[in-house]
């Protein structure tokens, strides 16, 4: 967690996944102040979260979660997960396990080469759906609206800032008003929201209504959205095609 202030209790405003560099400014209370490599974002994380910079990473996890072993046993108890996008660097293959520390081992087959992309960034949206929705959440474990683009557009190899605002500013390019005519992939903005097509009809989003990463028509969600939260839609955004 990247919290706004030096506090266990203080807002979420974002989240670090593992892998992540980090620039490190501080340490004020036991939480160092850092700025995000990926989107800029800075704020306060708990110390023991850092760690001396790995070796370039080498592989990405491809699973939604995937837990850590001191040894590669799957019946050993756990030490933790890592989110779909960490990035980590595999030192050796031990059987079906990678050795990414001393005394860690993730399953191999929940991750890929860091150089591989996932180019159908809907897909991946679609496999997060039901995941619940936390503000400031950009893990598989919970996900705000911005948060799910983010992730997802990541896993595809495509750069993406952390907020609706900078995203809308960022992404595509902005098509004619209207419902009408919109295709998987296209980004829908509204102030202080977001949410991606799956087809001509139907958006995913990560969305406090249903508190979940939920898949409604457009329409009833444009109609709900515009009497009972964000207003209107602001634009609608197309990123160029990404080669299979």
């Amino acid at each position: 967690p990247l919290r706004r202030t030096p506090r266990s209790e203080a807002g979420l405003d974002t989240e670090a996944i593992m892998g992540e560099p980090v620039t490190f400014y501080d340490v004020v209370d036991g939480f160092a102040f850092v700025q995000l490599g990926l989107d800029g974002y800075v704020g306060y994380v708990p110390e023991g979260a850092l760690g001396p910079a790995d070796p370039a990473p080498t592989h990405r996890v491809t699973a939604l979660r995937s837990f850590l072993y001191p040894e590669p046993n799957m019946k050993r108890p756990n030490g933790g997960y890592l989110s779909l996008g960490a990035s980590v660097t595999a030192h050796e293959c031990e059987g079906d396990f990678l050795r990414i520390g001393p005394g860690a081992y993730l399953f191999a087959a929940h991750a890929e080469d860091v150089g591989h992309r996932r180019p159908d960034f809907c897909g991946t949206a679609e496999r997060l759906a039901g995941t619940p929705y936390l503000w400031g959440g950009r893990t598989s474990l919970g996900l705000d609206c911005s948060g799910l683009v983010q992730l997802s557009l990541l896993m595809a190899g495509i750069a993406c800032p952390r907020d609706t605002d900078m995203q809308e500013a960022a992404l595509g390019e902005a098509l004619p008003p209207g419902l009408d005519g919109l295709l998987r992939g296209d980004l829908v903005f509204w102030k202080g929201h977001v949410g991606l097509m799956l087809d001509a009809d139907r958006l995913i989003h990560a969305n406090g209504h249903h508190m979940t990463v939920a898949v409604e028509p457009l329409r009833e969600a444009v109609a709900r959205i515009a009497e009972k939260s964000f207003g209107a839609v602001t634009s609608i955004r197309r990123l160029p095609r990404i080669a299979a």
